[in-house]
């Protein structure tokens, strides 16, 4: 048990809430962000290869639904450190029971949640306030030629957005589809 962190499994396999436990005086508090011992217990068990942030500036935006393929597929540690979003993943694991279904998760300053998602996810999030910055960690390095994406709005994902979707990048738009089978 772990005296800074509460982790929670969620239903798709691998899948994490980390929800930090602040040590707090008269001063204020001490949270730990990360930690590679304990993390390590969740899967986590690659070095950090990048660290990346994004801002946000507008409420309703859409980024995502990115993804790395094999052999660059990544784990990533999601938080959002100023404002709120709605962060949304989709397990893309073929052989996976879960394939192709998606959980959210708000993740907020007021929170302090992070979100530990495994390889094979696609990930992208939804600003629910102006002015949202996340914190991205990173198992593996961007690999361009690695780099695919999921349409925001496929129909067979059903993606349930919180806010009205008020700007979504171009590139983002260009996602395919999800072939039926």
């Amino acid at each position: 048990m772990s005296q800074r962190f509460e982790f929670t499994e969620l239903r798709l396999a691998g899948l994490h809430i980390i929800d930090p436990k602040p040590i707090e005086d008269s001063r204020g508090n001490l949270t730990r962000f990360f930690c590679a011992n304990e993390f390590e217990q969740l899967g986590f068990k690659r070095p950090i290869a990048q660290m990346n942030t994004t801002l946000t500036k507008q409420k309703g935006v859409v980024r995502g639904m990115h993804f790395q393929c094999a052999p660059h597929q990544e784990q990533k540690i999601v938080s959002c450190v100023s404002g709120a979003i709605c962060d949304v993943v989709v397990d893309m694991r073929e052989a996976s029971p879960t394939y192709l279904q998606w959980h959210s998760e708000i993740l907020s300053q007021d929170n302090k949640r992070s979100i530990l998602i495994p390889e094979g996810f696609a990930h992208g999030f939804q600003t629910i306030t102006k002015n949202c910055s996340l914190l991205y960690l990173h198992s593996e390095f961007y690999a361009p030629e690695a780099e695919r994406g999921l349409r925001y709005n496929d129909p067979q994902l059903a993606i349930e957005w919180p806010e009205k979707v008020t700007f979504v990048s171009d590139r983002d738009k260009s996602h395919p589809f999800i072939e039926k089978k």
